[in-house]
């Protein structure tokens, strides 16, 4: 079994959305074997907070791990990157509590490892390929997650707001596609009427319209889109992020309906009780 880490070390610098502080990234080769895993490089001792479904704290929009005092937040759409991207090791170092927001999209990361490129690794395993046999489903209202068995690995997901410049979307990506053409440029959105809320409770400080499209009632704020349903695309990469914690992706169809990182943790937590997964 071959895995692959970065070639050459990557940084960026960028704001948190939620914490609204600004913080300094660097994604350095990592042994074979390592896993992704975030260094706080800020604190004493240098934390090392493992990108496992066991070390996730916080789902409240976003996904959040710790380990001991040290955390890390908003996570996914750089771990969904490195995934998307085959990068099976990496080294995160970071200097504060949330990883940048940068564009809103995964595709800095992206372009980024595309541009240092891959090296492959030598890595002896003797696990065999997780299948996914039988349905597996969370939900909650009508609201759900699920991992059904498939011949291939492939993440569907629907989502259906009352706005009309959002209505119902869905759409459907596999792993055997690009994932840097096809879900990383998909950007976060946001409701307009739902702005002023979430910041009197200390949420998206560093939220803009440089980074997050907003939509109202009257239409999108921000346009143009990069996709015609790019909000449903980047519920896709929230997903990818989210299960990238599950170490390998199972072979399933992972299908989401108005989701949310909870839900998809608590699918990778069940995945993982089933074991389905190593991570």
């Amino acid at each position: 079994m071959q895995q692959h880490t970065i070639a050459e070390e990557i940084t960026q610098t960028g704001v948190g959305l939620h914490s609204g502080v600004s913080t300094h990234v660097r994604i350095l080769p990592a042994e074979a074997g390592s896993g992704r895993y975030f260094v706080r490089v800020d604190l004493p001792d240098l934390p090392i907070i493992p990108a496992q479904v066991a070390a996730v704290s916080q789902t409240v929009l976003s996904t959040q791990l710790g380990k001991g005092e040290a955390s890390v937040r908003t996570v996914e759409h750089l771990l969904a990157a490195l995934t998307g991207m085959g990068v099976n090791n990496a080294r995160i170092e970071i200097d504060g509590p949330e990883v940048p927001l940068l564009d809103g999209s995964a595709k800095v990361w992206t372009d980024s490892i595309a541009q240092v490129g891959l090296k492959p690794q030598a890595f002896t395993s003797n696990e065999e390929n997780l299948v996914v046999q039988e349905p597996i489903w969370i939900y909650q209202d009508d609201a759900f997650v699920c991992a059904l068995p498939a011949p291939e690995t492939r993440f569907s997901y629907g989502i259906d707001f009352d706005l009309s410049a959002i209505g119902n979307q869905w759409h459907s990506w596999s792993l055997t596609a690009s994932f840097a053409a096809e879900i990383a440029p998909a950007r976060t959105f946001g409701l307009l009427h739902q702005i002023e809320h979430l910041q009197k409770t200390g949420l998206i400080k560093g939220g803009s319209l440089d980074n997050a499209l907003v939509c109202g009632s009257e239409g999108w704020l921000n346009p143009p889109l990069r996709f015609a349903n790019e909000p449903v695309r980047h519920k896709i990469l929230d997903l990818v992020g989210d299960l990238s914690l599950l170490g390998i992706f199972p072979q399933a169809h992972f299908l989401a309906y108005k989701a949310s990182h909870n839900l998809h943790i608590q699918l990778a937590q069940k995945i993982l009780e089933l074991g389905l997964a190593k991570a």
